[in-house]
């Protein structure tokens, strides 16, 4: 009876034994499970973020490959000033390390102009002359020997743009220092800087290198902005539709003002206050920022110095 119930307790305690072992085993099982699952998930996340990288490199390079596709990529030095352009190239107008690309037409003719971002000049921190300019001249386009055209960038120095004939067109004098090219200009200073900048450039025809009209598009503090205007003297332009404050037929009042003489052309509903409409369909072009004549009759109700932006 004893020899059976010592037998008893072994067979008891051998069962004990295998079974702990195999919790042991089962336990071990999992967790080594759950580590080749975990490592086999990082694997996993590793290879989708290579993955993504590099569709999203692909996608780039196909995206800059299609933009300058049927053009050749030319480096031309920023102050090159020639005045020569070849035909169907696209050159970084760019100063330093800023992305502006121009592009020419199959007359070698200055025909667009894109920025991403534009990137204003750091006079701190970028060799500039004593004038504010990355270079001592502009590049000699023809057309810009006449007295009554400048030199004109496409984007300013002030905005980081070169002075070869990439980014230089023959511009009415008045029109590239005082007119709407000098508005759009500080306009942009004013903000910081602007996006999705683009410039088209049209001709009159292809034997010619001055252009006939400029269209500008660029964002600023969020407000999508398109200016277009012709090539021409705007002051003489205002004179012919009598904005000027020249014409004989005005009251004593409003030729003792030529400011006033404008307004009264403008301000429709003679209120005193200019609206948008009103400038637009006088001819203005917007925005109009707080160095325009006009901006005093306006109401800019962001204050950020700036009506119709």
């Amino acid at each position: 009876m004893i020899k059976k119930k010592n037998y008893l307790i072994l067979l008891l305690t051998t069962i004990f034994i295998v079974g702990c072992t195999n919790v042991e085993d089962a336990s071990v099982t999992d967790k080594e499970t759950d580590l080749q699952e975990v490592t086999t998930n990082n694997s996993e996340t590793e290879k989708t973020t290579v993955t993504e990288n590099s569709v999203s490199e692909k996608t780039s390079t196909q995206s800059k490959d299609e933009l300058f596709k049927g053009y050749k990529l030319l480096e031309v030095d920023g102050g090159d000033l020639s005045g020569h352009r070849e035909p169907n190239i696209v050159v970084d107008i760019g100063f330093g390390d800023r992305n502006y690309y121009a592009f020419t037409n199959e007359a070698g003719q200055l025909v667009r102009v894109i920025a991403d971002e534009i990137v204003l000049q750091d006079d701190r921190t970028e060799p500039v002359t004593s004038s504010g300019r990355y270079y001592a001249d502009e590049a000699k386009v023809p057309g810009v020997e006449r007295a009554d055209l400048d030199e004109g960038h496409i984007i300013a120095d002030s905005l980081g743009g070169v002075s070869n004939a990439y980014n230089i067109t023959p511009q009415d004098s008045t029109l590239n220092r005082h007119g709407d090219q000098a508005y759009m200009e500080d306009a942009i200073r004013k903000a910081g800087g602007a996006t999705n900048f683009e410039a088209i450039i049209t001709y009159p025809n292809t034997e010619t290198q001055i252009p006939s009209s400029y269209q500008y598009t660029y964002t600023i503090n969020g407000n999508v902005i398109t200016d277009s205007f012709e090539n021409v003297n705007p002051d003489e332009v205002n004179e012919s539709l009598g904005l000027t404050g020249n014409n004989e037929s005005e009251s004593k009042s409003a030729r003792s003002s030529t400011n006033e003489g404008e307004l009264s052309s403008v301000d429709t509903n003679g209120n005193g206050i200019v609206t948008i409409a009103e400038a637009k369909a006088a001819g203005f072009n917007m925005p109009i920022t707080n160095k325009h004549w006009l901006y005093k009759y306006m109401q800019d109700r962001d204050n950020d110095g700036m009506v119709g932006e």
